[in-house]
């Protein structure tokens, strides 16, 4: 056999961009995307989305170009998740909780070539622009405009046309940019408080299909579900369920912004029956008062951190089936999942949660996981207590960190991807995250980086050393909780609350120290370095903080 190969009828390069197509032929009449009081059907969407990618093309955007995206859940967001790369362009979805000096730190970095704008994300990304250097090509703008949002959504001298002008200009017979390999990027995401070192994801077409492809496999996701937006598709693109949905002929119920009445309102008005979020979104379905259970089953998958077991089992008696996974913005969605075993179902309820808390197995189609000592690149013992890193290969791994070949080298080693998260591999063969080794605090589902935090915190005047580790919050999972020490001879030290406003000031209001503990020296090593593990110990002890929304 070794002169059959590959032929031009088999080289077609692999890319999620093609479900769309598909979708509109079998599913073209049935609704694709609701919001408030608009319904698209499949033909719809698919026509909508060549429109702008003809649009941009006539922008003069090319093949490698980067196009951003700032915006909630709305329509427009889902359309760009194809729509940008059906150009050529590289997506690059923007936290649209971030503060106008990351935005502009971002877009420098990317050299973003455009960028579409929610219209109540205007006012940030204008402050952005303005803080971009003389000298650097601005990107154009382009206005998303909102009839929910009226007040927000006239187009002004600073944007270039509304997103709506881009639709009805655009050629609905567009030919699409199908990538010249597979291999191509296709998006760029940027992992979260990373403004004084970007880290600018990219992955391939390649990797999203296979990500896509094996979620809605190992997530067991049946043809035409109805799928809940809760989880920001700002967030490594919606773990590629954008483009997974559309693949199944889903309907997508879009949002701006929600609470619990909100989910259970449009579950019950839409018969929702599939929803992703971090564990917050699961205490904010318990926490709610007359709450009752749901009439048919609704499908929640959860990642970020691990859902406490309390949460789990309220969450599940509602009616909700609860899956928990493990995926970074490197692995472009969930490459980890709990994967439940039917014996389980005979355990006691605190011993299912305890289960169901662990991480858990590669899902379908991903090569490995394991968990190995950092120095020799050895697996440690499975027995759930020897600690090593959490090391992952497949194909939806990331081609690397932009403009960062020394991180990219540093991550990838000996063909695993290594995570930085610490963990431990149980006898099962089930995996379970035990810390962070780069001391990230995961609340609310964003990623919160404990050292810029601190370089903020080492700004203050009055402050000689300061440490931020993660605090037990009951609403938000965790949120950052900061030691300070004080400069020696200070004649008015300041209180907690100077400090929080001090912060509030210069960082991302999710960012904020939620709780400050003054101590006269910080716990260090006999080397000088801060102990932090002791600090999160005194951070557990205090207990769990009663968060509000940020």
């Amino acid at each position: 056999m070794d002169e059959l190969k590959p032929t031009l009828a088999s080289l077609s390069p692999l890319t999620p961009l093609a479900f769309l197509e598909r979708t509109a032929t079998v599913y073209g009449d049935c609704p694709s995307v609701i919001y408030n009081e608009m319904t698209y059907t499949w033909s719809q969407t698919h026509r909508r989305c060549l429109q702008v990618a003809s649009s941009l093309s006539s922008y003069g955007i090319k093949p490698g170009h980067v196009v951003s995206v700032v915006a909630p859940n709305i329509p427009a967001m889902y359309e760009l998740q194809f729509a940008v790369p059906m150009s050529g362009a590289i997506l690059n979805n923007i936290n649209s909780r971030l503060d106008a000096r990351t935005i502009s730190i971002l877009l420098r970095h990317s050299e973003s070539k455009l960028v579409f704008v929610d219209c109540l994300s205007r006012d940030v990304i204008l402050d952005a622009m303005s803080l971009l250097p003389p000298n650097t090509k601005r990107p154009s703008l382009v206005l998303i405009a909102d009839d929910a949002e009226a007040a927000g959504s006239s187009v002004t001298r600073d944007f270039c046309c509304s997103y709506e002008s881009m639709v009805e200009k655009g050629d609905p017979g567009f030919r699409w940019v199908q990538p010249r390999s597979e291999w191509d990027p296709m998006v760029l995401n940027y992992t979260s408080g990373t403004t004084s070192s970007p880290k600018g994801v990219v992955h391939c077409h390649r990797g999203i299909f296979t990500i896509a492809v094996g979620s809605l496999i190992d997530w067991g996701v049946p043809k035409q579900p109805v799928y809940l937006w809760t989880l920001p598709i700002f967030h490594a693109n919606g773990w590629s369920y954008p483009w997974g949905i559309a693949a199944v002929g889903g309907t997508n119920i879009c949002l701006r912004k929600f609470d619990a009445p909100t989910i259970y309102s449009l579950i019950k008005l839409h018969g929702v029956t599939h929803m992703c979020g971090a564990p917050v979104v699961l205490t904010m379905l318990t926490n709610t008062t007359n709450n009752e259970p749901l009439k048919n089953p609704v499908q929640i998958l959860t990642a970020g951190a691990p859902p406490p077991s309390a949460v789990l089992f309220r969450t599940e008696s509602l009616g909700f089936v609860v899956s928990h996974g493990y995926g970074l913005t490197e692995t472009a969605g969930l490459v980890v999942s709990c994967a439940w075993k039917p014996k389980w179902n005979t355990f006691p309820a605190s011993e299912r949660a305890r289960l169901k808390s662990r991480q858990g197995v590669k899902i379908v189609g991903f090569t490995g996981i394991d968990v190995v000592d950092p120095k020799s690149g050895k697996s440690v013992k499975r027995d759930g207590v020897a600690l090593g890193e959490v090391v992952l290969s497949g194909g939806c791994i990331m081609l690397g960190y932009l403009k960062d070949p020394i991180g990219t080298s540093k991550s990838m080693k000996d063909g695993w991807f290594y995570t930085g998260d610490v963990g431990v591999m149980h006898s099962d063969g089930y995996l379970e995250i035990k810390d962070r080794s780069k001391d990230v605090i995961i609340s609310g589902g964003e990623n919160i980086s404990s050292v810029e935090i601190e370089s903020v915190l080492y700004t203050h005047p009055a402050v000689n050393e300061a440490a931020v580790v993660a605090r037990p919050d009951e609403y938000w999972g965790e949120t950052p909780c900061a030691f300070v020490g004080f400069k020696v001879g200070l004649t008015q030290k300041p209180r907690e609350k100077d400090i929080i406003d001090f912060c509030r000031e210069k960082m991302p209001h999710y960012m904020v120290p939620r709780t400050v503990v003054f101590k006269d020296e910080l716990p260090k090593t006999s080397t000088g370095k801060i102990q932090k593990f002791v600090l999160r110990e005194i951070a557990k002890g205090m207990g769990s903080s009663k968060g509000s929304r940020m």
